[in-house]
């Protein structure tokens, strides 16, 4: 009885033993893997603020003709500054601006020379986000060879928006003078003419 007593004991001690061994042994729980942060776009400029001050310098082209007095041609380049301020009411933007061209146009038959124009213009547009169509017209003033005069203007443009510093554009132009100072000449002046602005 003695002895099955201590088989019973010592059996007891080693699975006693085993458990508490067993229970020791350590394991790191498993971890779900982190998923890596999607990349954050970088963001697009859309534009659509067209209100303020802006001012910048063109280069463009320039085609005269003549008729009345006498009936010559020329072209050349144009380039120059301009400055104007914008007023955007939402889809509609108004506006006014001043500009000055030098010019590089010759008549043909010795003529003379078309040295500047300058203009003051209003401005109408529809506000398309990042582009602005226009239409436009105004005043503007000449100096030729012949003399210089005052006559009137129209044409279209459009303007894009790279960021909210600065803006791209290109505006196409129709002037008229009437009797240039009292030569009995007219004038017919076509200019395209590309555009950057600072936008303040």
């Amino acid at each position: 009885m003695t002895k099955l007593i201590l088989a019973v004991a010592s059996t007891l001690a080693v699975i006693g033993t085993s458990a508490i061994a067993g229970s020791t042994t350590f394991e790191p729980p498993i971890e779900a893997p982190v998923a890596a942060p999607a990349p954050v776009a970088a963001p697009v400029y859309t534009g659509g603020d067209w209100g303020g001050a802006y001012a910048g310098v063109q280069l463009g082209y320039g085609d005269v003709d003549t008729s009345g007095g006498a009936s010559e041609s020329g072209d050349g380049l144009l380039y120059g500054v301009h400055g104007g301020y914008n007023y955007d009411f939402g889809r509609f933007v108004l506006g006014g601006e001043l500009d000055y061209d030098f010019s590089d146009i010759s008549l043909s038959g010795g003529a003379g020379d078309i040295d500047n124009v300058g203009r003051a213009k209003v401005k109408a547009g529809y506000d398309m986000g990042s582009t602005l169509l226009y239409a436009t017209g105004g005043f503007a003033t000449a100096d030729a060879t012949i003399g210089s005069d005052n006559g009137t203007f129209y044409g279209v443009g459009a303007d894009y928006q790279f960021n909210p510093d600065w803006t791209l554009g290109g505006e196409l132009l129709a002037h008229q003078f009437d009797d240039f100072d009292s030569t009995g000449i007219d004038l017919d002046v076509t200019t395209f003419k590309v555009k950057a602005s600072y936008n303040f």
